[in-house]
């Protein structure tokens, strides 16, 4: 199908979106592949012929692409596998004051793999949203090959249908302090963006799910626990305790270096929350001692203010602190190696990880109904 074909088709519908996180993008893949499998079970080639609706941000924008455009779980572990550690090429010394590695390979696998692809070709298999913050007009900005959607109209001359593919993938891996971030024409006006994972949506769910719904994105999909399914994959969360803190330990170089993941795991966490009380949550972690998991299959169900609800949702994620990696039996790996999101050495690590989840978490029962 193309992304027309998609819009037009009617349901049940099946949403997946993919959350930030670097190089810790390798263990949503191990997850991936065992949804891949259950879906081939079901009849489906690729999670592109199962997925309506795929989104991500930063490393999750280059798997939902990579995902819209057709490829199989393993091509993506194997693009993982060979530019993972020349992604993360160090930047020259004079321009670590601005960042601190180069994009050039980056840049150039993506401009190899997509071409002259833009936002709205036929060969996306899928509808796909892309999120990236503006900094030009201090926004997030969540593009999508929505057919309908108000500024996909062909007849405009800033129709974002045509802004480069690889060029908006890129757009969304830009984060700050990390890499540099990216010019985009859209139209005869000029864009500062970066990665997305410094807006709200670093975790996408919810905000595809009203991306999918409601009325100003003019897809208007019928929601319903029967009639549209939302898979949420994480890329680990690494909540940090700080019990020996002290006020003076919380200077400038401290803030600088721990709010924006702060803010991350919060806004996850909040996406997440968000999906379990409008959606019936068929299998999650925890998201705190008060809250809980508001699974149904754990009879903690959210009646919450809205009955019934109105899609089913999964969210599949691995917590990478000490208790969390030693409950998946992998008490040989170092938490603070395996929290980081710029370090290629730690692949293997997080595949076993992405791995134990999938084999913990991942049921055939979560799609059976879809």
């Amino acid at each position: 199908m193309t992304a027309r074909e998609r819009a037009q088709r009617t349901g049940p519908h099946r949403i997946l979106t993919l959350d930030g996180g670097g190089i810790r993008g390798a263990l949503t893949i191990e997850i991936l592949a065992k949804v891949e499998s259950i879906t081939r079970d079901k009849g489906y080639e690729t999670l592109s012929d199962y997925f309506d609706y795929i989104a991500g941000t930063s490393t999750g924008a280059i798997l939902a692409t990579g995902l819209s455009l057709g490829w199989t779980v393993d091509k993506l572990r194997g693009f993982y596998e060979e530019h993972g550690q020349s992604m993360f090429d160090k930047a020259f010394l004079l321009r670590k004051f601005h960042y601190k590695y180069d994009d050039d390979h980056l840049k150039s696998v993506l401009q190899a793999q997509m071409g002259d692809m833009t936002l709205g070709s036929d060969q996306l298999k899928t509808l796909l949203m892309l999120v990236m913050r503006n900094a030009t007009t201090d926004s997030p900005w969540p593009l999508s090959n929505n057919p309908n959607a108000l500024f996909n109209s062909t007849v405009l001359k800033d129709c974002n249908l045509d802004i480069p593919l690889w060029q908006l993938v890129r757009a969304s891996t830009a984060a700050p302090t990390f890499f540099p971030p990216e010019c985009v024409a859209v139209g005869e006006q000029v864009f500062i963006f970066v990665d997305g994972g410094v807006t709200c949506y670093n975790n996408p769910s919810f905000h595809t799910f009203l991306m999918a719904t409601t009325e100003p994105y003019r897809l208007n999909w019928p929601v319903g626990e029967d009639q549209l399914l939302l898979v949420s994959i994480g890329t680990g969360s690494s909540p940090v305790a700080n019990a020996g803190l002290l006020p003076g330990d919380m200077n400038l170089l401290y803030n600088a270096s721990t709010i924006p993941s702060a803010l991350m795991f919060a806004a996850a966490n909040e996406q997440d929350f968000l999906c379990r009380v409008f959606g019936n949550c068929l299998s999650g972690a925890a998201i705190d001692q008060e809250i809980g998991d508001l699974c149904s299959a754990k009879g903690s169900l959210c009646r919450g203010p809205v009955n019934p609800k109105l899609f089913t949702y999964v969210r599949y994620n691995a917590e990478l602190s000490r208790s969390g990696l030693d409950a998946l039996g992998l008490d040989e790996l170092d938490p603070a190696q395996m929290q980081k999101m710029d370090c290629a050495e730690n692949l293997q690590g997080l595949q076993s990880i992405g791995k134990a989840v999938a084999d913990h978490d991942v049921r055939t029962a979560h799609f059976e109904r879809f």
